[in-house]
């Protein structure tokens, strides 16, 4: 009889494959202590009311405040919520997360007077007092603020919507509730006949298994549960998408779309010359479909035949010191203090490495100016990709690293826009070294199938989902219904656009949408393709040039958010504003299928 492979309890994990929270509390006493202290000073915002107009150094002062409390609470939000993500069942971490996220919209209520006030101060008057010492520190972010003028409503209106802070998290907080925790979806065989839970993170690894009875019955039992929450997963989804467009409109932005991208000062040409870019690319990915389908030997190619390497004889095992070793290595031409310092934390405890029960799924990197910049990993020794998975969490926490390092707090906080360079960054430079040292042709072609693989998942997907994102809110914004049909019908559309004629798409595919975490948050997504373009372009430029090409990469991973992310991206040496970057790596993608097809 098999015995069932079952998760362990987060309390019989082994504590040195955990993170150290030290660097932000060193228990659950301490953040009290803090949590109390946020609390505590949130009534001084009164001390400013009515008065940031009166003079230069009562604006400075309460940006001082509002900088001091905004630092407290992001210490305590990060604690809160990365022992949240240990066990997303525990109830006394997800108590402490809302006590915390009660406390942060009390703030935001209290602090929401700010933003109307400086923005009534006469144009005049404010040039004047950026002209003064006390405000030197502020100036960037006070000329960014008046970008909004125009979006900002009056102090009342401003103190209604901050009052919805917690209201408006809701329909992300059930979808995760019920994703990583209330959904189960039983147990499965794998190739060698033991039976293991079938999880979402478990999901990713019976995919790429060579049995393909394995992967097929995977896939079908794992939207088994989706298709019985359809109506559930539907309503939340629609709710997120509402609330996008309500902000939007109640600020008067043409679009949610617009809202988005207006922080980050990106023009719409750019989300929608991507989508364009890679369309006009399709007949390249349709090929490495068919190439799969030839070289596996199959009557016809579904969904879950596009994850397992076609080589798929080939076993590739890193354990997590050998897999920290293969991603400091690569990254050995951004110098040795980006190496040594990566290094000593991912074999010491900034990561926590490997799956447990209620643990939330997948991977991420949280790093803040005052902790450690922390790497959550549900890691595989078997699979290929958490080696890469590791490699790109690393980019985002060394990012941190420089950023906190060389920004002050007010501008360390790098975007999301360019949060995607510095990971995908790594990827390339890991898979660079891994094809110099292959061992033969075929290693090498398996190395391709991988990278091949990559930029389909992080150009091509990820547009997808981007054009699904746009479509539904310009539905929702036209006054469509957002039903679990009409979901499907969108999404099965463009499952058909971007797989091709000759894909066979299986029914419950279009459960897709209901399942991705990151439609929670909406218009995230286009910029991990954006991301890896410009990561290509950048790692080719610093694999093949010196010291000046090195230094303006790290320039820009010290840069933070001092400069809007297309001119940080510019001064590192990429222009997203022009269609080169995602056609060069399109390009690439194509000559990566080239030399696959003539290896295999």
């Amino acid at each position: 009889m098999n015995t069932v492979v079952r998760l362990p309890e987060r309390s019989e994990v082994d504590i040195n494959d955990t993170w150290d929270l030290g660097s932000l509390f060193p228990n659950d006493e301490a953040w009290e202590t803090a949590l109390e202290k946020f609390k505590s000073m949130t009534p001084g915002y009164e001390e400013f009311r009515g008065k940031l107009g009166e003079s230069a150094q009562m604006l400075a002062d309460c940006l001082d405040f509002d900088s001091k409390i905004n630092r407290i609470g992001e210490r305590v939000a990060y604690y809160a919520m990365l022992k949240t993500s240990e066990d997303q069942a525990n109830s006394h971490y997800q108590g402490m997360m809302m006590r915390f996220q009660n406390i942060a919209v009390r703030a935001g209520e209290a602090a929401s007077f700010m933003r109307p006030e400086i923005l009534a101060i006469e144009d005049e008057k404010l040039e004047s007092f950026l002209a003064e010492d006390c405000l030197s520190l502020y100036k960037l972010s006070l000329e960014r603020l008046t970008r909004y003028k125009k979006y900002t409503l009056g102090e009342k209106e401003e103190h209604l919507l901050a009052m919805q802070g917690e209201m408006a998290g809701a329909a992300g907080r059930i979808f995760r509730q019920l994703n990583d925790s209330d959904l189960k979806f039983g147990t499965l065989k794998d190739a060698n006949g033991e039976e293991s839970e079938l999880t979402n993170s478990s999901f990713s690894q019976f995919l790429i298994s060579p049995d393909r009875e394995v992967r097929k019955k995977a896939f079908h039992q794992y939207y088994e549960q989706f298709a019985a929450h359809e109506n559930s997963l539907a309503a939340m989804l629609q709710g997120s998408i509402q609330k996008d467009c309500y902000y939007a409109r109640a600020r008067g932005y043409d679009s949610a779309l617009h809202s988005e991208l207006y922080g980050d000062n990106v023009p719409q040409s750019v989300y929608d010359s991507l989508v364009e870019s890679v369309r006009s690319n399709l007949p390249a990915l349709y090929k490495f479909y068919d190439l799969r389908k030839r070289k596996m030997g199959l009557d016809e190619i579904h969904h879950y035949d596009t994850y397992v390497p076609i080589l798929s004889d080939i076993e590739v095992e890193h354990s997590w010191d050998e897999a920290v070793e293969a991603v400091c290595e690569s990254l050995a031409p951004l110098g040795e203090e980006y190496v040594s310092t990566l290094r000593g934390g991912l074999s010491g405890r900034w990561c926590d490495r490997y799956p447990n029960k209620g643990k939330q799924s997948g991977a991420f990197s949280a790093g803040s100016f005052d902790g450690d910049p922390y790497i959550l990993m549900n890691f595989k020794p078997k699979v290929l990709n958490d080696v890469f998975t590791l490699t790109h969490e690393a980019g985002h926490s060394m990012h941190s690293w420089y950023s906190k390092n060389n920004q002050p707090f007010e501008y360390y906080n790098y975007t999301i826009f360019v949060a995607e360079v510095a990971s995908t960054f790594n990827e390339q430079l890991l898979t660079q070294h891994m094809l110099k040292n292959a061992k033969d042709d075929r290693f090498r072609a398996y190395l391709l199938n991988n990278e091949i693989d990559s930029i389909r998942a992080t150009i091509i997907r990820q547009t997808m989902f981007a054009e699904f994102e746009k479509k539904t809110h310009e539905m929702c914004e036209a006054g469509e219904p957002l039903t679990v049909d009409a979901f499907k019908e969108v999404y099965g559309g463009l499952l058909k656009d971007y797989f091709g004629p000759d894909f066979a798409i299986d029914k419950e595919l279009e459960l897709e949408c209901f399942r991705i975490p990151h439609f929670y948050r909406a218009f995230y997504v286009y910029q991990y393709a954006t991301g890896l373009s410009a990561a290509i372009a950048l790692s080719q430029r610093v694999l093949n040039g010196g010291e000046q090409e090195l230094s303006d990469y790290l320039g820009f991973l010290k840069g933070g958010c001092s400069q809007y992310p297309l001119d940080l991206l510019r001064d590192a040496g990429v222009d997203l504003e022009k269609p080169e970057p995602v056609d060069t790596a399109l390009k690439h993608f194509g000559s990566l299928v080239e030399e696959l097809d003539s290896l295999l």
